[in-house]
């Protein structure tokens, strides 16, 4: 391959990447602005300043843009989860660490869906699975692997675990965020006490 076409091939790629890059910051953009229920591919494309027609060379739908906007989120938070391994000397102080760097993330990420949204409007929810959420998966149930491996875990099923504790973690933060202020210390402390202790590890509500 000639040296132009190599330099004409990395070109090509760099706009790839930036136009996908300026549909997504466009799409978080107006759906904090519009709210997620009204914002049209339409509103998407106006704010980018591309063609419609290279609009749909990356995405087909509104809904997929969401979804690259969940796997973008998946993708950024994973090295912090991964630190929290790497810096963590046990089990139970990864797990809080873990649960707590995820909370944080979620209330970061919900001020930019707060920004400008139309009164009443809850952020967008959807169960949906990326490629980089199972990847996130695959950190959690690895890390505890090796917890359970060197005896600093309960020999349990470490994919059930990884489940388990990323199902209370989605909820209690979904929680979280509809209070008032947010308080990602007491989320985590909650959730954690819940995962490692059960329901006699929480604490009792005063009369």
């Amino acid at each position: 391959m000639s040296h132009v076409a190599v330099l004409t091939s990395g070109k090509r790629e760099q706009t790839k990447v930036a136009n996908r890059r300026a549909i997504l910051d466009a799409a978080r953009e107006v759906f904090a602005e519009l709210g997620y229920e009204v914002a049209t591919v339409r509103d998407i494309i106006r704010r980018t300043g591309l063609a419609s027609g290279t609009f749909y060379n990356y995405f087909r739908s509104r809904e997929e843009v969401f979804e690259a906007l969940a796997d973008d989120g998946a993708a950024r938070f994973r090295p912090i989860l991964r630190a929290c391994w790497d810096t963590s000397d046990s089990f139970d102080g990864y797990l809080r660490a873990a649960i707590q760097a995820y909370f944080d993330f979620l209330a970061d990420e919900h001020q930019t869906w707060q920004v400008m949204r139309p009164a009443g409007e809850k952020q967008p929810h959807m169960r949906i699975q990326t490629p980089e959420m199972e990847r996130v998966f695959e950190e959690v149930r690895d890390a505890f692997s090796k917890a359970i491996e060197h005896g600093g875990a309960p020999r349990v099923d470490a994919d059930y675990l990884a489940a388990a504790c990323i199902a209370v973690a989605r909820q209690v933060g979904d929680k979280m965020l509809e209070r008032r202020p947010i308080d990602t210390v007491a989320a985590t402390d909650f959730a954690t006490r819940l995962i490692l202790g059960g329901l006699p590890a929480l604490p009792r509500l005063a009369t």
